[in-house]
């Protein structure tokens, strides 16, 4: 464990029967950081916030909270908090109720308990909604009673368990926002977890990416959606195309079919004849006027046109001599979109900018 590490997770295991659902998932989270565990459901990253709580024991491996090993300790004693993805509220008690409910054995007085309780609410933006009950609240109230509630015992660690899963869109953008603002201001160090790429990439500090129980990518924001480093990774945080058997050139170059595909992203070392399968972003591809002159210039055929609010999801058909083809998709502005007047089977050169590329072998 490094000295400005909050918590740390050395070789984390959970099995269920003979399946590992967690895999030797080791993670040191600095002070004051959010990082979020993100993958597809049955990934393991619930069962591996479970672990950290206290919710569930480990078949191996060590939990750390600030240089205090809390592996074997149960969750009363690790001074975590738990916003669930249920919420989990006392239906019979008010949201004061539920705020307090942990606070209610501690010295403080009636007074201090009640000025608490009020501060929280406040902090959640919650004033004057005390003395409603749980069924009286929309679901973005009660996601921040909840929160509210597993802050008042100023935990070590804030875990939330796919905290906006059964909120609206538009609340969930309004509240991952305030969360983070929110735990910024507390400086509280957090862990999430969620299946929703555009919380991870919007809230966190740091991702970390699961498949199969274990860690296969770990970075920033940035560095995970700009460079993934698997297809997987790359498939699930955005959309990203794949032309496969592609292969190695001379230099930096890739034959699909009959096309050459010039690439600026460390492959140069790759020996000739490696397959590849190549790969880069709907956002990253551009329109050019057909005949037009330029490194990875190709014909395509548009097949389809999606309206997405701001933007254009267009899909191509992408032949490449011979019968190679592939289907690809492009994202355009709403305003560029009016500009060229793209339409159903309209013939266009599409360019792949060879910085935006990534190379995977097969």
């Amino acid at each position: 464990m490094s000295e400005s590490s909050m918590i740390s997770l050395h070789g984390l295991t959970k099995r269920f029967g003979r399946s590992a659902v967690v895999q030797e998932v080791s993670v040191d989270v600095r002070q004051g950081e959010l990082v979020t565990f993100v993958g597809p459901s049955g990934c393991g990253k619930t069962t591996l916030l479970r672990v950290v709580a206290g919710l569930e024991s480990q078949d191996a491996g060590r939990v750390v909270i600030e240089g205090r090993e809390v592996s074997r300790l149960p969750v009363s004693r690790r001074n975590v908090g738990i916003v669930f993805q249920s919420y989990a509220l006392f239906p019979n008690l008010t949201a004061e109720g539920n705020v307090g409910y942990g606070l209610r054995n501690r010295k403080n007085g009636k007074k201090g308990l009640r000025n608490r309780v009020q501060e929280l609410l406040e902090l959640v933006g919650l004033t004057g909604m005390g003395r409603k009950f749980p069924a009286q609240l929309s679901g973005g109230q009660q996601q921040r009673v909840a929160l509210a509630r597993a802050m008042a015992l100023s935990p070590d660690l804030l875990l939330l368990d796919e905290p906006l899963s059964a909120l609206d869109a538009q609340v969930r953008v309004m509240l991952r926002g305030e969360i983070k603002r929110l735990q910024q201001r507390l400086g509280v160090t957090t862990l999430m977890v969620t299946h929703d790429q555009e919380e991870a990439l919007t809230m966190a500090d740091r991702i970390l990416v699961m498949e199969g129980g274990a860690v296969v990518q770990e970075g920033t924001p940035l560095d995970v959606y700009h460079k993934p480093a698997t297809p997987f990774v790359a498939s699930f945080i955005g959309s990203m195309n794949f032309l496969a058997n592609a292969v190695k050139q001379a230099g930096g170059s890739f034959r699909i079919g009959e096309v050459g595909l010039q690439v600026d992203n460390g492959c140069r070392d790759l020996p000739a004849g490696t397959e590849v399968t190549v790969a880069f972003r709907p956002e990253d591809v551009l329109v050019r006027r057909p005949g037009e002159d330029g490194t990875n210039i190709l014909a395509a055929r548009v097949h389809g046109l999606e309206f997405r609010g701001s933007f254009y999801r267009v899909t191509l058909g992408l032949p490449l001599g011979g019968s190679v083809s592939y289907t690809v998709q492009l994202d355009i502005h709403t305003e560029v979109m009016r500009r060229l007047n793209l339409h159903q089977q309209m013939e266009i050169a599409i360019q792949l900018p060879p910085d935006r590329i990534r190379v995977y072998v097969n």
